[in-house]
């Protein structure tokens, strides 16, 4: 929740924005054969969070999350996905947000509207973390890609946040596959396996995953992959052009 968190310690009623709600983006990165997660750090604290924001009361909320994603990664026309409502009681701690106003040097009153009970919108987006600019707002010390299997402890419910979404990812990844964008035009079995493996983090019997992927009609046979030797070239696929599996409403 720190976008144009800047710009609101003074605004004490939140005047601007819609009230109690935020915005939480799980960005994960994917490059030959590695998954990240886009994290924070903010300023003269040790807290780590997900790139997140607010909601203006004149603005979409889809449209606040692609604002969060474009102001964290500089990408655009990127697909991202709302896949839970995270608003139990249990998850309201104003303290790490009272931490990051003091390391600013503000003290902020008891009834300052930061410091109240918010509901966050939970979204995600699967990226080429080589193409995006990670970039820390005024409050943060750094805006860093970490190995989803190393990260840092996180504030508040920010972990169970990540492991919604990735259980999330997971389940959808037939379906979303062509909106990810991640492969190149052409691209081998291999190619598309490593990516799987690496998402669903587990080996996968090649034979079998062929006979998937075939079997969900998104996959067109283009040529074969020449590579001068004496073993069988594996054949190149791109993704149908017919075929739309993901809604970009």
């Amino acid at each position: 929740m720190n976008q144009e968190f800047h710009r609101q310690e003074g605004n004490i009623e939140g005047t601007g924005f819609l009230p109690g709600l935020a915005i939480d983006t799980v960005i994960f990165g994917f490059h030959d054969g590695q998954l990240k997660v886009l994290l924070l750090e903010y300023k003269n604290t040790g807290l780590y969070a997900l790139p997140g924001g607010f909601v203006h009361d004149d603005e979409d909320v889809n449209e606040a999350a692609r604002r969060v994603l474009q102001n964290r990664t500089a990408l655009n026309n990127i697909y991202l996905e709302q896949f839970y409502v995270f608003g139990d009681y249990s998850r309201y701690d104003p303290t790490p947000l009272k931490a990051i106003m003091k390391a600013r040097g503000y003290s902020p009153p008891a009834n300052h509207w930061l410091l109240k009970r918010f509901v966050s919108v939970g979204y995600y987006a699967l990226v080429d973390f080589t193409r995006a600019i990670p970039a820390p707002d005024e409050i943060s010390d750094s805006c860093n890609w970490y190995n989803l299997h190393e990260l840092p402890a996180l504030m508040q419910d920010h972990q169970q946040i990540i492991n919604k979404a990735l259980e999330t990812l997971q389940r959808d990844l037939d379906r979303k596959l062509i909106g990810f964008n991640l492969m190149t035009e052409e691209f081998t079995m291999g190619d598309l396996q490593s990516l799987y493996e690496t998402i669903l983090n587990k080996k996968l019997i090649r034979a079998a995953f062929q006979r998937k992927m075939l079997g969900l009609g998104i996959l067109e046979r283009v040529a074969k992959k020449w590579t001068g030797g004496a073993h069988k070239a594996p054949y190149l696929y791109k993704f149908a052009s017919n075929k739309t599996m993901v809604d970009k409403s």
